[in-house]
């Protein structure tokens, strides 16, 4: 799957200030009509480290409404006391309320997939977690909820280019750590791991949209337009789309593409 991928994709600095800006006000008002509509969504950001999530997320948040989305960074290992709880535990926490989206920065496919890879978990309990997975999935798109999952991919070449010039900046340089070298000379382990995980939690009402991730401006409008259309088709699906959204008016009035 992830050798299909496509890595040398741009888009041009022109093509991405014309388009930011009217992504950035078709996902606002997909998101104020959700939020009218009692539609909850749920995205979740995966990729590899060093791929740009941080700033695809921070991208997409930057004009919504603060008020009706929650960002959650899955960044630490499991606390004590919830070693003695279900592991989806944590997750069900985040589950926003009807009409409003939670924004899951890594998710539970993080604690799976570093579980595995570092053998932290027999295959038993592998096979286990991909199950619980796929519940909890299917617990929230039964329920209505909607769900993008993205997965952003670049190559071990890019990814180890970009490890050395976080190194040589002092604002960035705290993030590197022997862990995240020890997990890059593991590329090729983890590729296979990633490889199955996409495959086995593919589905119907929670696909995978492999984001191509080299290019920073590609992937921040590849990670938009696929927001702004599942979040649509779902909305036309179920008869919630406005009758202002579906004729695709749009005032042109926002030209601040915050940034190259």
């Amino acid at each position: 799957m992830l050798d299909l991928i496509d890595l040398n994709k741009k888009l041009s600095k022109e093509a991405y200030q014309e388009r930011l800006p009217k992504l950035r006000r078709r996902l606002l008002q997909l998101q104020q009509a959700s939020w009218q509509a009692g539609m909850a969504n749920v995205l979740v950001f995966e990729g590899w480290d060093g791929s740009g999530k941080g700033d695809c997320v921070r991208k997409v948040t930057e004009r919504l409404e603060p008020r009706g989305y929650r960002l959650h960074y899955v960044t630490r290992e499991p606390r004590t006391y919830e070693r003695y709880l279900p592991w989806m535990w944590r997750f069900w926490l985040e589950i926003p309320n009807y009409g409003q989206m939670t924004i899951f920065h890594r998710s539970w496919y993080r604690r799976a997939l570093l579980d595995r890879g570092e053998q932290r978990r027999g295959e038993l309990d592998w096979h286990r977690a991909v199950r619980d997975i796929l519940d909890f999935e299917r617990a929230l798109t039964d329920d209505g909820y909607v769900l993008i999952k993205l997965f952003l991919h670049i190559s071990k070449e890019k990814r180890e280019e970009r490890y050395q010039e976080m190194e040589q900046d002092p604002a960035e340089s705290w993030r590197l750590g022997k862990r995240a070298w020890k997990h890059h000379r593991r590329y090729e382990k983890y590729h296979r791991l990633v490889e199955e995980m996409l495959a086995r939690t593919e589905t119907a009402a929670g696909p995978w949209k492999i984001v191509e991730a080299t290019d920073p401006r590609w992937a921040r409008i590849t990670v938009f337009e696929t927001i702004v259309e599942r979040l649509e088709d779902a909305m036309k699906a179920r008869d919630l789309l406005p009758p202002e959204l579906a004729s695709g008016d749009d005032d042109d009035d926002d030209d601040d593409t915050g940034g190259s």
